[in-house]
Order: C-alpha cells, then structure tokens, then sequence
C-alpha cells in the first residue's frame, strides 16, 4: 500500500525529530511524507529541506506563507494529495512524533485487511502492554470532551477525537476536505460529522478506532488556553449546523 503522511508544522525548527525521519525513510520504501509548512517564522522550511534533500523522491514540501492554523494546512494538503492520485492511503501525524512512525504499518494493516474502511484513529487508550504517556490534566480534559462529543454532537462512541494520528483510504471523497473547517482545533470531530451527515456513511463500518502501542506527549501543547475557551462554543456551533 502506497501511503503517503502528512506532517503540519508550525515553527518546529527546534522540536522536529529529523532523525527518526531520515532513519524511517532508510527503511520503508512505500511510504512517502508531505511536510506542510504552516507560515512558520523560524528556520522550520530550512530543516524540512535538509529531510527532502536526503529523500527526494519520497518527501514532499508544501510551503504557505502566511500561518493558517493546523485544520486549514492539513485540509489543503490533503486535497492536494487525493487529485494526485498516487496514493492508495493518505493520513496525518504531529510533527513532534508522539505517535510514533512505527504506528503506520499497523494503521496501514488495517486498511487493507478491511477493504470497507476509510479511516484508521489512532486512540491513546491507557492499558497494559502499551506505553501511554500522557499528562493527566489532558488525559482528564480529553475524557470529558470525548463525553460530550459523543453523547451530544457526533451521537455515536468515540474513545479520542482528537489523536493527531489519523489514516484515511483514498476511496473517501474528496468532498470531506473541500470547504473549510468551522472550527481551529476540533477539526476532527468536523471529519468525522462530515463522513456521517454529508456522505451518509454507517460510521461502524467505515472509522475504526486503533489503539495506539506507544503514544509519549512532547513538550507543551501549542493550544493556548483562549483556545479551550472556545471549545464549548465551537461544539454548540457544529451542533447546530449539522
């Protein structure tokens, strides 16, 4: 399965784990990344070029130049890459690697043993045998908001909405990315809306929650807390609009 990730970056010069890419480009051959540089104001484009310059054949570089938030430049890149049609899969990671790469295989395993599929979400569910580490003040947020996600906007179960590891079958339709986001940070429950309400989709079917072997949080999270405060807002709003 030809699978290309995007990775979102916004001023990640100094946080961008360049040598777990190069060494995973070294060694897997049918997976390709697409860097979207997000306006970054810091060396972030010169250090993406170093990793495209190792690996051109199998990294791409979309460069914005001003800052649209994470939701617009992972929903432009995607659409860029679904009218390629080069890929049979196509998925997202956070730059800073919480997830690490090693989860595509398993992601990508998925899809192809469930051809009804469109999405994979990793689910950074704590349990035996897994490494899970998350501070317990965002572990806490995130149950709450996936409650309330699931009970009163999305109307059916959802572990983690907002895992930045996600991987989709090209099969989907392009339509899910063609207007942009309502919302900044919820995006995702955006998606998943979509899939359901626009395209009709039994959601059963076609979304698979993965939990995730490893999942290690990295430095402070780079949504403020102006940004929380407009969450509740934001899910009133997609309520309402689907």
């Amino acid at each position: 399965m030809k699978t290309c990730i995007i990775i979102p970056a916004f001023n990640e010069a100094k946080r961008l784990p360049v040598d777990e890419f190069l060494e995973f480009l070294a060694s897997n051959k049918s997976n390709y990344f697409c860097f979207a540089n997000d306006g970054s104001s810091d060396e972030t484009i010169k250090v993406l070029h170093k990793i495209r310059d190792k690996y051109p054949e199998y990294v791409k570089i979309i460069d914005f130049e001003r800052n649209e938030g994470k939701a617009e430049t992972i929903r432009k890149a995607m659409q860029h890459l679904l009218k390629e049609k080069k890929y049979d899969s196509i998925g997202f990671f956070d730059a800073d690697l919480a997830t690490p790469l090693s989860e595509i295989e398993r992601f990508k395993k998925e899809l192809v043993n469930n051809p009804e599929l469109l999405l994979v979400m990793g689910s950074r569910f704590k349990r035996l045998g897994a490494t899970i580490d998350r501070k317990f003040k965002r572990f806490l947020f995130g149950r709450i908001f996936a409650t309330i996600v699931s009970y009163f906007v999305l109307k059916f179960p959802v572990y983690d909405t907002q895992c930045g590891a996600k991987l989709f079958s090209t099969k989907i339709s392009v339509s899910v990315f063609e207007k942009p986001f309502i919302t900044r940070w919820i995006f995702d429950v955006e998606i998943l809306l979509r899939m359901k309400n626009n395209l009709e989709l039994d959601i059963y079917k076609t979304v698979l929650e993965l939990p995730l072997k490893t999942w290690i949080e990295k430095g402070e999270s780079k949504i403020r807390f102006s940004d929380l405060l407009k969450v509740p807002f934001d899910l009133i709003r997609l309520n309402r609009t689907n």
